[in-house]
């Protein structure tokens, strides 16, 4: 037997034969070329690249079938007889490949913002209720609903139509259906009260689509096994969803929680770094148990195509879904089939990606350079005209970047690491449980130049002599950064240290430690030494935590500073530091940054973390003592800019890349490193 024969097995659903049981998970994308919602290239080509990877099925999420009452934001339409040739140009692109084309029909109900704030219409819900705007939204009439499952049946239709082989209802995360099928749904009418009833709606919906697409087109459910917090149902509620939609629908997708809910639930709903592989297939398990004619897909946190195989294997659900995972790497199924399955990017669940399309309606990938830019580059052959002798400097992930992407275009290619590992400064963190999914991504990185051949030399610096005895037409510098250190009195007092020495000597750091500097090295530091059972503060001079942009992370991280009961101490500068802790002034807002600006506010996501005001606990200019047994700095990096001016004599072209030209992150590295590199050989 193979390694992945379960995973790589055909199934079929309805009448259609998929190729493989890796599906991609609806994802809905918010960059479009006109006010006509309708796909454009950049929207197109970004589904294609998955189906050009070997997947499954590529679905493409958020359409609505009604945009008149079901639109949470503007989003692409299947109401819209001018999306004929768009839509059909999407389906195309898609099924040229080998993959069926799935596009998910969503209906936001009393969430959706922008029928009633955009276009000025009438909202309802399951029941009477307050949305999250604070709108008071009535009840789907009987009419309404009627009107709704011919619209969705009509959707399903035109989908068809243009070439979509699946379409996907998606009756979870707190939207309409999930009203309609929850338990506080207690209509009196025939659309609630009863489990029955309260499954009608959906299930009306399923049976109007095969009606007008006939029983031989696949119908997938995408569900909630369990909405995950307090006031929802639990999976026991879920499993009763699930037998009342078996044999409705051909596939039901168990994802978990709720929109509209405490943040912790939406970065479960969405995995962050902080739960584990595969956290939310037990769900699936669970209905995969009870139903006997429909099956069953698990999702979320999916990066591991070993687990993936044990998943099908074992019978936990017959089908698995990836979203972020196909972006960090679409072609995970042809590596798979391959016998190339270690050259494998795994995603690490950063929230890039989605955090980059909520807030500036640009979806990229930390890990794979190819996102965002996918129609400019999926034709793009590898070779270059004038192939170079290049001398990448520095083993980091821009380093490792440029020697991967010069060596597959062409050229001669030497790295050099003055460390004895590849991997640059996140390898302090290689024992955060958290952060594995980063080391397992350096890690992959090094096996390939060294399964690629390139020319790699370890604990070696490069000298300007050194670079001249190469003899490079282009020496790439990636010499990375370094911490800032503060002058701050007694920061080189024997109980302080760095975030980078504290990540690696945790053993070392006390029982209360008080970390300087509230961005995300301080916080991610902070989380991993009370996950290690000791009592971490953070003390920042600005009102509040700086988690960056990635709105998403924000929340999955400040969840668990809430429940490891981690102190934030803001507005607060440190003055001198003793053996008993941190003296710190009340600094109020002389060292917080400005508002964010309406037009930013409103073209993006602002979540209650990013967003919260600061509470004022004492008088400006008071001092107090912060008792603390270590002290640790993390108050960002000093790029590592000298070398770039040592070396500049040294060959006919100098480009520094990555964090030695302004510190970032692993995104900036890889994309910087990718596009440089693919700009060469061209003179």
């Amino acid at each position: 037997m193979g390694k992945y024969d379960h995973l790589l097995a055909p199934v079929t659903l309805a009448k259609t034969q998929f190729r493989n049981r890796i599906f991609c998970a609806p994802v809905g994308l918010e960059y479009y070329p006109s006010d006509n919602l309708h796909p454009g290239d950049d929207f197109i080509a970004f589904f294609e690249r998955k189906a050009q990877g070997g997947a499954a099925t590529v679905c493409v999420g958020s359409a609505v079938a009604d945009e008149s009452r079901s639109a949470v934001g503007p989003t692409i339409r299947a109401d819209d007889p001018l999306a004929l040739n768009p839509l059909s140009r999407l389906a195309t692109n898609i099924s040229r490949h080998g993959a069926v084309a799935d596009i998910e029909l969503q209906h936001c109900g009393p969430n959706s913002y922008y029928s009633a704030m955009g276009l000025g219409n009438e909202i309802y819900g399951a029941v009477d209720c307050v949305n999250g705007m604070g709108m008071e939204v009535k009840a789907m009439p009987e009419e309404v609903i009627l009107e709704t499952i011919e619209k969705f049946g009509d959707a399903a239709q035109t989908a068809k139509f243009c070439g979509f082989g699946m379409v996907t209802i998606h009756a979870g995360h707190g939207w309409l259906f999930n009203q309609f099928m929850g338990p506080q749904n207690n209509r009196t009418d025939i659309w609630g009260g009863s489990m029955e009833n309260r499954m009608r709606f959906v299930n009306a919906i399923c049976d109007n689509i095969k009606k007008k697409c006939g029983r031989a087109f696949p119908v997938v459910v995408r569900m909630s096994g369990t909405e995950i917090m307090p006031e929802g149902y639990d999976i026991d509620y879920g499993v009763e969803i699930a037998k009342h939609l078996d044999g409705h629908c051909d596939l039901i997708n168990v994802s978990v929680g709720a929109h509209e809910a405490p943040p912790y639930v939406f970065v479960t709903t969405h995995p962050s770094m902080f739960l584990d592989e595969g956290c939310n297939v037990e769900y699936a398990a669970a209905v995969k148990k009870v139903v006997t004619q429909s099956k069953v897909s698990a999702v979320g946190a999916l990066s591991d195509p070993e687990y993936m195989e044990e998943i099908i294997a074992s019978g936990k659900a017959d089908v698995v879904y990836l979203a972020r995972q196909m972006m960090a790497d679409p072609d995970l199924p042809l590596k798979i089939q391959s016998g190339k399955d270690d050259e494998v990017r795994r995603c690490l669940r950063c929230f890039e990606c989605f955090s980059g399309g909520m807030n500036k309606k640009f979806h990229r990938c930390a890990i794979n350079p190819e996102i965002g830019y996918e129609r400019e580059l999926r034709w793009q052959e590898p070779g270059v005209r004038y192939p170079k002798k290049i001398l990448v400097v520095g083993g980091g992930p821009a380093g490792m970047e440029a020697a991967l992407t010069a060596e597959e275009r062409g050229h001669e290619v030497i790295l050099c690491e003055k460390s004895g590992e590849l991997g640059g400064a996140l390898r302090c963190e290689k024992y955060v449980p958290f952060k594995q999914k980063t080391q397992n991504y350096l890690d992959l990185q090094a096996h390939l130049i060294e399964k690629r051949g390139i020319e790699c030399h370890l604990n070696t610096e490069v000298t300007p002599e050194y670079a001249r005895s190469v003899g490079a037409d282009v020496i790439l510098v990636a010499a990375g950064a370094g911490p800032l250190k503060p002058p701050i009195k007694g920061i080189d007092g024997p109980n302080v240290m760095s975030a980078e020495y504290a990540y690696l000597h945790a053993d070392e750091v006390g029982g209360r430690a008080i970390i300087l500097g509230g961005g995300l090295s301080g916080i991610e530091l902070a989380i991993y030494l009370a996950q290690l059972g000791k009592k971490a503060a953070i003390l920042e001079m600005a009102n509040a935590l700086n988690f960056g942009e990635n709105v998403l992370h924000a929340m999955a991280a400040g969840h668990e500073l809430e429940t490891l009961g981690v102190e934030v101490i803001t507005s607060t500068m440190a003055l001198e530091i003793n053996d008993e802790g941190v003296i710190g002034r009340y600094v109020g807002d002389e060292y917080s940054p400005a508002p964010k600006c309406e037009t930013i506010v409103k073209g993006g996501l602002n979540t209650v973390i990013n967003a919260a005001p600061k509470i004022t606990v004492q008088e400006v200019g008071a001092e107090q003592l912060y008792s603390a047994d270590t002290v640790i700095y993390a108050l960002g990096q000093v790029p590592n800019s000298g070398l770039l001016e040592q070396l500049k004599p040294c060959a006919p072209m100098v480009v520094s890349i990555g964090d030695c030209t302004v510190p970032r992150n692993i995104l900036a590295a890889t994309e910087t490193a990718y596009s440089v590199v693919r700009d060469l050989g061209r003179y």
